[in-house]
């Protein structure tokens, strides 16, 4: 299992060096747009409203705990911005999926060692935009509802201590579904399936995750995180995930 994570984190950097290959670097354009414009929106409301939020999940503490303060600063300033950056991402993948699930389609052209087409602009953009909308919204439902679980132990006092921890944990999860999901959807297969593929690669998917999840805490670095998620998902899909997938022979 730990030869697995630390290889999902590898799947995961080696995103950086497939979005600027060339004949992918068109197709990197609009998720890296979208994303900076989300995520500079999502940046700016999480300081905006930092201390708010501070104090209101640091007002339980009775006067004579006030020396936790210093103790659980750093844990809900993490929760906050991993929910915040975190929300933002959901937005950020919805609008860019039929941009992704074509960069995804070059990405693992590249890998198996076929031609890149010439790039020739976005004509066969209107064709992945009903199929990869659909596959976006069964994610964010299945994302959904496991947010009240979260959001329920972050307003409990002594259980949210686990909080952060709790929020890792899920974005790292859910970050493997949502980059793995394009490789995998241009390939035909459903929501359900591919759950059962990661569920399989545990510790892949939550290393490769996991560092996705790290890389949206910094900054500027988060900016990078669409794109790369996408080439590193599918990096994933060609090596790994794609074995335990029996693919139909066209």
């Amino acid at each position: 299992m730990i030869d697995g994570f630390f290889k999902g984190i590898g799947f995961a950097f080696s995103g950086f060096s497939l979005v600027l290959t060339k004949g992918i670097r068109p197709f990197v354009v609009m998720p890296l747009l979208i994303n900076i414009v989300v995520f500079s929106l999502g940046i700016w409301l999480a300081y905006s409203q930092f201390d708010a939020l501070m104090n209101s999940m640091l007002g339980w503490l009775p006067s004579w705990l006030s020396w936790l303060e210093y103790l659980l600063w750093p844990l809900f300033a993490g929760l906050i911005l991993i929910a915040v950056y975190y929300s933002f991402t959901i937005v950020a993948n919805l609008l860019a999926s039929p941009f992704n699930s074509l960069l995804a389609e070059r990405v693992e052209q590249k890998l198996n060692g076929l031609p890149i087409p010439e790039f020739r602009g976005y004509k066969a953009l209107a064709g992945t935009i009903g199929k990869t909308m659909l596959s976006e919204l069964k994610k964010l439902v299945y994302m959904l509802k496991w947010l009240p679980v979260l959001l329920i132990i972050s307003v409990i006092p002594v259980v949210n201590l686990i909080a952060p921890f709790a929020w890792i944990a899920y974005g790292a999860w859910m970050l493997s579904l949502q980059y793995t999901d394009y490789a995998m959807g241009n390939h035909e297969l459903f929501f359900k399936d591919e759950l059962n593929v990661l569920r399989k690669n545990r510790a892949l998917a939550l290393g490769f995750g996991g560092t996705l999840t790290v890389m949206m805490m910094i900054p500027v670095v988060n900016f990078f995180v669409m794109p790369v998620g996408v080439a590193g998902g599918t990096a994933l899909w060609v090596k790994r995930l794609s074995k335990d997938v029996k693919l139909p022979i066209i």
